[in-house]
């Protein structure tokens, strides 16, 4: 998910800008900075809803840092216990997922009225910017993901994931490369219905702030933000459920053929990843207190 607007997307930026930085410690620190930044992508702030926005960005994220980072340490913990003792399976990897899904849920629900306010607030000029933001960003990924003949989808989204298994296994063998092929080929055209998908949640999104000043706006935002599930198609949400079958499937068959050299790996990043979240100063003061 790639979503950067209000202020959903400055903690739900956590779960991708931390899970991908090898430093999450130096990431979270400068979220402040980062997050604002990437808002303007899509709708230029007035000096007073910057102000507006830094003030309530530094309370979620005191918020977050000081009552939901003790929760992920003890999660990242389940996470090494599974792979230090090999218990990597279906059963597990659900678990764990499923926390991690009800961890963003709680962020989203405490973020949820400020999306609210700021959304409410823009001017008709910065809804216009919006979703004109939205129609280029809708252009780019048009052409990133479908435009490819599908058999060159299915490579680029094997050498995707790839990628980012490299960053915490390491080099991988030919047999967990073909692995991935095959994953990537049971997805078929998930690509096209994920920018579909994308598309239609963006779309709802905009025709709701234009109509800001309607009594059910908290309600249609919370819909939105909360309980984007409801708003998928039938065809989008099988297709979810295979991808998510395929992928912890993907996931627990890499882990079972990983080398020595690559478990020691991926325990290291998981360490460091623990030891960058439990070094952050607003944490150590929670737990002092």
């Amino acid at each position: 998910m790639s979503h950067r607007l209000t202020t959903l997307f400055w903690l739900l930026l956590l779960s991708l800008a931390l899970g991908a930085c090898s430093r999450v410690g130096l990431a979270y620190r400068n979220l402040d900075v980062i997050i604002p930044w990437t808002l303007g992508d899509y709708v230029d702030m007035n000096r007073g809803q910057k102000d507006w926005f830094r003030e309530r960005l530094k309370e979620h994220l005191h918020w977050h840092c000081t009552t939901q980072l003790p929760d992920y340490l003890d999660w990242l913990g389940r996470v090494r216990q599974m792979v230090e003792t090999r218990q990597v399976t279906d059963a597990s990897v659900q678990a764990r997922t499923a926390e991690a899904r009800h961890a963003i849920a709680q962020v989203v629900r405490v973020v949820t009225p400020s999306a609210v306010e700021l959304l409410r607030g823009l001017s008709d000029r910065q809804v216009a910017e919006m979703s004109q933001a939205f129609a280029k960003d809708q252009r780019e990924h048009r052409a990133k993901y479908l435009v490819p003949p599908l058999d060159e989808q299915i490579r680029d989204r094997a050498e995707r994931m790839s990628k980012r298994l490299k960053g915490w296994l390491g080099p991988l063998s030919l047999g967990q490369q073909q692995r991935i092929t095959a994953w990537s080929t049971s997805l078929g055209e998930q690509n096209r219905l994920w920018v579909a998908n994308r598309m239609n949640w963006q779309t709802q999104l905009s025709e709701a702030v234009e109509q800001r000043q309607r009594a059910d706006f908290p309600q249609r935002i919370e819909q939105l933000l909360q309980d984007q599930d409801s708003l998928w198609t039938a065809e989008y949400r099988q297709a979810h459920e295979r991808t998510e079958q395929a992928t912890r499937s993907l996931l627990v068959a890499l882990i079972a053929e990983s080398s020595a050299d690559q478990q020691a790996r991926l325990l290291k990043k998981i360490d460091d990843m623990r030891r960058d979240f439990a070094e952050l100063k607003c944490l150590k003061t929670a737990q002092a207190n």
